[in-house]
């Protein structure tokens, strides 16, 4: 057989010149089964992952190979001969338009014939596929096939249908997380980035172009919670009476109401009736305060005559008394937020409006109470999607979720439902109103598939486990589902993505950040920093200080004078340097 040239079929049009590696020998729907020539040494050998080509006449015919085996066959002399097979779904073609150019299209026109010559593609090929970096694609890596050939993602087919970031611990998962949003910071200036930071890693890998929330700069006001979320912080996900909840839910509006007859700027507020002739629901986002609400606590309880019924309401005023004054929660109870309606100086900062060179926010939970994490994240990601709701979408913004699967669990009975529920409703309509979703998690057989299943885009990193693995399984298109064999042998920054957001399925490798942009834990790195700090007893008595001052009601860990965090009762090092 001669390999140097196409000569296998008179009847069609062959394009001369090709090193051929093999010839077709099955097809069946959107498959093809190749048997290879023995390749010489020093010659590329086609591999699970790759890509080849079947020439059919002048298109060309592009396959991923899915799988290499053996077949028998009979041998001239009698007894059994075998020869190299590759299997391969066909995903797209190369074809020339009428100015004799050539193309890269999805999907297959023309199907090979039994007998059509394959090849391993070129670099120049490869090139056609993927493209290069342009208004719309930004370079993020390299083809696994060949490093040579980048990969580049479609910006605004990424963000605008979701995606999703998975992988175990350990695989430079968020280095790919950081990639990804520079390219979108890069290509998108306009396009605001909400980063929750789970392990407060992401604080300065984006520079000037981020604010940085931590439980000391932020200001959260309770009243911004909803009725579900408000009654998780108090409780902290325990369980709690049924009693205790109905009289909140009675006593918050009431709270909401003698705020507004007491606030001069009432204008700020609106002042429409209900049906039912209350100001407001438990929901409505209106000032109250904490105040009018235990003083309204107590009325009741002076009215009751039953002792069981007075010790409920007692228990309430000490739980909700206990989170007012307590220095952890200083971010929702603080002084800074009674002084009136802040709502849309709230939202201008948490959400960059306008972004004013700073276009994304890294909201960093771990300095917060794990009693209510779930609640904030709650309140951020119902905000945002409520603001692109009732603003028709005309400030799109980019909701990124790190350990997505702790907010929105696949076990119902796991996390907070209002939490669940925000994200699911992101991740169903979001899109309506200019609100989309990345998530990112090393567990996705714990993340609710309905929320998953929303994502276009996927990137998959290195998964160990097979329930984790049988997940993105359900989510992967038939022309991939066998490249996930390898996902748990994958190396280091290497990835599996699929889905819109690329040219086609494809084995690539995240490119390289420079250290100074690489994640890292910021509490891991006291390792470094306090390597040299002289432990005294002194030191010692300081640190007593503040621990002892964390279970006190000291003014909610602020200082009065300035409205800022005093430093020995909330957060950080800064007391003992």
């Amino acid at each position: 057989m001669d390999t140097s040239t196409l000569q296998y079929h008179a009847h069609r049009p062959t394009r001369v010149g090709i090193d051929l590696i093999g010839r077709v020998v099955a097809v069946s729907g959107s498959q093809a089964t190749v048997e290879l020539n023995i390749i010489q040494a020093g010659r590329e050998h086609p591999s699970v992952g790759k890509f080849m080509g079947v020439v059919a006449g002048e298109v060309v015919i592009i396959g991923l190979v899915t799988e290499i085996g053996e077949n028998a066959m009979l041998a001239s002399a009698g007894g059994q001969t075998f020869r190299n097979v590759a299997h391969l779904d066909l995903v797209g073609e190369i074809r020339s338009n009428e100015d004799g150019d050539e193309y890269f299209q999805h999907g297959v026109m023309d199907y090979p014939d039994i007998g059509d010559g394959a090849l391993v593609l070129s670099e120049r090929e490869l090139r056609l596929i993927y493209g290069g970096a342009d208004a719309d694609h930004a370079h993020v890596g390299e083809l696994q096939q060949n490093a040579a050939i980048g990969v580049y993602i479609n910006i605004d087919h990424l963000v605008s249908q979701h995606f999703a970031i998975v992988g175990g611990t350990g695989v430079g998962k968020s280095c790919g997380v950081t990639i990804i949003l520079q390219k979108i910071l890069d290509m998108r200036p306009n396009l605001r980035i909400f980063l929750v930071d789970a392990h407060s890693e992401y604080g300065h890998c984006f520079g000037e172009k981020a604010q940085v929330l931590t439980p000391d700069n932020l200001r959260l006001p309770f009243w911004l919670f909803n009725f579900e979320e408000i009654v998780d912080a108090f409780f902290g996900g325990q369980p709690h009476g049924s009693e205790e909840v109905r009289i909140l839910s009675e006593l918050i509006p009431l709270a909401k109401s003698a705020y507004l007859q007491d606030h001069t700027d009432k204008h700020s507020i609106p002042r429409k009736r209900t049906a039912a002739g209350t100001s407001f629901t438990a929901d409505t986002p209106v000032p109250y305060r904490i105040e009018d609400l235990i003083q309204l606590l107590n009325e009741r309880m002076g009215k009751l005559e039953n002792r069981y019924s007075a010790m409920v309401y007692h228990k309430l005023i000490r739980r909700i008394e206990t989170f007012r004054t307590h220095p952890r929660y200083s971010f929702m109870f603080g002084n800074a937020n009674v002084g009136g309606d802040s709502m849309a100086e709230i939202l201008t900062h948490l959400f960059r409006l306008p972004p004013e060179g700073k276009p994304m926010t890294v909201m960093q939970l771990a300095g917060f109470p794990t009693e209510v994490v779930e609640s904030v994240v709650s309140v951020l990601c119902r905000m945002a999607f409520d603001f692109g709701l009732w603003s028709g979408g005309i400030a799109p913004l980019l909701f990124v979720c790190e350990e997505a699967h702790h907010y929105a669990p696949a076990d119902k009975q796991s996390g907070s439902s209002a939490t669940s529920r925000a994200l699911a409703r992101m991740a169903r309509e979001g899109r309506k109103y200019g609100v989309y979703l990345g998530l990112v998690t090393q567990r996705p057989m714990e993340l609710d598939p309905a929320i998953l299943s929303q994502c276009s885009t996927f990137f998959v990193m290195r998964l160990s486990n097979d329930r984790d693995q049988s997940v993105i399984r359900s989510a992967v298109s038939d022309a991939a589902m066998k490249l996930l064999s390898f996902i748990p042998s994958l190396g280091t920054r290497e990835v599996f993505t699929f889905g819109r957001g690329v040219a086609l399925p494809t084995r690539m490798r995240f490119t390289n950040l420079p250290p100074e942009q690489q994640p890292k834990n910021e509490a891991a790195g006291n390792i470094r920093s306090y390597a040299g700090t002289k432990i005294s007893r002194d030191l010692v008595s300081m640190v007593i200080e503040r621990w002892r001052a964390s279970t006190m009601a000291r003014k909610n860990g602020f200082d009065y004078e300035n409205g800022e965090p005093n430093p020995v009762y909330v957060g950080g090092w800064s007391a003992l340097s």
